[in-house]
């Protein structure tokens, strides 16, 4: 399993593969931070590979995924694998994380719904989340499995990560409202910051 973290520059190229079998799954990440949003994303849960490639488009981070999981039991170790992979690629690809903005917020409507995410990525693994969802399948996707798979992105990228959703009914709305803002609060977030010198915190370290 690839979950080294590697120490990048501004200019230096940032991006990961991660590997991950356990006897529940197995998946195959690669993710390119300073990509056009391309998406090449294979997980068998349909409604996933649609978050996932909103995600992708969103944050303009280029995202493969082929995961192959028990979901003869359900899909809950598949999306917080995917998560967990994608977490330690982000680690991975940000690397001492110099000169990057690290802050990102977007309040983001989705039809009748309105969603605020916002990340620090501070080293420190924090999610604070205030989404009301119902145990509705979506396709074969239970939709509370949309705060298992950022939960898991967010410890395992080392990153604050605070989701609220503000109203909304409609829980296809609800699940891709969020992974949009996160998806553009994290384009944000990641993005190198022309004035910035160095690793942008007053620790030297994040």
């Amino acid at each position: 399993m690839n979950e080294s973290k590697k120490s990048k520059t501004k200019d230096a190229a940032r991006h990961a593969d991660i590997n991950r079998e356990t006897g529940e799954t197995k998946i195959r990440l690669r993710l390119n931070l300073d990509g056009q949003g391309q998406a090449k994303i294979d997980t068998g849960v349909g409604f996933f590979d649609h978050m996932l490639t909103l995600l992708a488009k969103h944050s303009l981070m280029d995202l493969s995924v082929d995961a192959k999981g028990d979901l003869h039991v359900d899909a809950h170790h598949t999306v917080e694998d995917v998560g967990i992979c994608l977490g330690k690629a982000l680690a991975e690809a940000l690397g001492d994380k110099a000169g990057i903005r690290r802050y990102g917020s977007v309040t983001l409507p989705m039809d009748e719904v309105l969603v605020t995410a916002a990340i620090d990525l501070s080293g420190r693994a924090v999610c604070v989340w205030h989404v009301a969802l119902l145990p509705e399948i979506l396709g074969t996707f239970n939709a509370p499995l949309a705060e298992e798979f950022w939960r898991a992105v967010a410890g395992n990228a080392g990153m604050n990560l605070h989701v609220v959703c503000h109203h909304g009914s409609n829980s296809h709305h609800i699940v891709e409202g969020v992974f949009k803002a996160c998806a553009r609060a994290l384009r944000a977030a990641i993005e190198a910051d022309p004035r910035a010198v160095g690793v942008p915190s007053t620790k030297g370290v994040l």
